[in-house]
């Protein structure tokens, strides 16, 4: 049996959980429809990259407001990007909470910060962690991660077969960090996953153009540009992409 993953290139509303949240749901319906098994979203999908919202945004992994978005799941594994709250710390963590299937929820928290950043929140522990999906093993990161070798030469030592990255990358900023991505998926033979925003957030014009490309580096399914899309890449004896317009 093969996977179904998809990037939803989604929007997100400055500081208004509430909102994404709805935001969240319409993507979350149109990738069930689509027989998506895992959804990726953009980092701080769930409040938008505002880091002086962060405190203030912050979730715990089992806030209640995300049990709308696993009913709507309906056994999908689901990852959405939220500032994390730190027991016992100062600041939040730039975090993913991952909505699995079987009613459990995991966290990944970025473990190398942009410039700037630490002012607001404090870095993950290093490291990765792989999670077997239909035959598949992925691993996570947050933009800045996909910046850093050793954050996708762990991956691969971790056993992934699938980086998967949740991220904010500008207009001017994309031609480098495509570069990356399709290099830690040619040099660790891993298929990489890439959900960017569909508009601007924190005051950076995002490129959108989120994308999938095979293990090897060949690009398979990239967004045209900005704007609402699922970026789907489907693997059954073979990896093939295509791109749907919310």
């Amino acid at each position: 049996m093969g996977i179904r993953i998809a990037a939803a290139q989604a929007p997100s509303v400055a500081g208004d959980i509430a909102a994404n949240l709805v935001i969240h749901l319409r993507f979350i319906t149109a990738a069930r429809a689509e027989g998506v098994q895992l959804l990726l979203f953009p980092e701080l999908s769930l409040c938008g990259y505002e880091l002086p919202l962060l405190g203030q945004c912050a979730l715990s992994p089992h806030d209640t407001r995300l049990a709308a978005l696993r009913e709507a799941a309906d056994g999908m594994t689901v990852i959405v990007g939220a500032p994390l709250i730190e027991a016992g710390a100062d600041k939040p963590g730039i975090a993913t909470i991952t909505l699995r299937p079987d009613g459990s929820t995991t966290v990944y928290r970025k473990q190398y910060l942009h410039a700037g950043e630490e002012v607001y929140v404090q870095a993950g522990d290093k490291g990765a962690t792989a999670h077997l999906l239909h035959g598949q093993h992925y691993v996570e990161a947050i933009c800045a991660d996909t910046t850093h070798a050793a954050h996708a030469q762990a991956a691969a030592q971790a056993g992934a077969s699938l980086y998967v990255a949740g991220v904010l990358i500008s207009e001017g900023g994309y031609a480098a960090d495509e570069a990356l991505l399709r290099g830690h998926a040619e040099t660790h033979n891993m298929g990489v996953l890439m959900a960017n925003h569909a508009a601007p957030s924190g005051g950076y014009a995002c490129a959108g153009k989120s994308a999938f490309w095979a293990p090897g580096g060949e690009l398979l399914a990239r967004a045209p540009g900005p704007g609402d899309y699922l970026v789907i890449a489907e693997e059954n004896g073979g990896w093939q992409g295509r791109v749907v317009a919310l």
